[in-house]
């Protein structure tokens, strides 16, 4: 599953450079897919069958704290041993989305999607 960050963020930013899907950002900030992925500009199906157009600016998941984009979260598979964002977070408000549950099979799948 995804990782979610929740409100008890203190907004210090530790998690955000730790990304290598570049699938967090600072509350309200607008993102789209292509920054910080292999991804094509124009209009793309994620593995989760959703079309999308990859250089459209997203609406902020949050207004207030950082968040995380769970289309672009593989919780670092194929980076690193564990959620880096869960590693550095101060506050321990790094956990697993339960609304983006993934196998690992399908985070893996994800990650070359990604980063093809």
């Amino acid at each position: 599953m995804a990782i979610i960050i929740t409100d008890e963020c203190i907004n210090c930013g530790a998690c955000e450079p730790e990304c290598p899907n570049t699938a967090i950002y600072e509350g309200a900030e607008e993102w789209n897919y292509t920054t910080g992925t292999s991804l094509e500009e124009g209009e793309v199906t994620l593995p989760n069958g959703k079309v999308v157009n990859t250089t459209v600016a997203q609406t902020p998941i949050s207004d207030e704290v950082y968040f995380i984009a769970p289309d672009k979260c593989t919780e670092c598979m194929g980076f690193h041993e564990e959620p880096q964002c869960a590693a550095v977070c101060p506050v321990d408000c790094c956990v697993p989305d339960e609304d983006h549950e993934e196998t690992e099979e399908e985070l893996v799948q994800k990650q070359a999607f990604l980063h093809n």
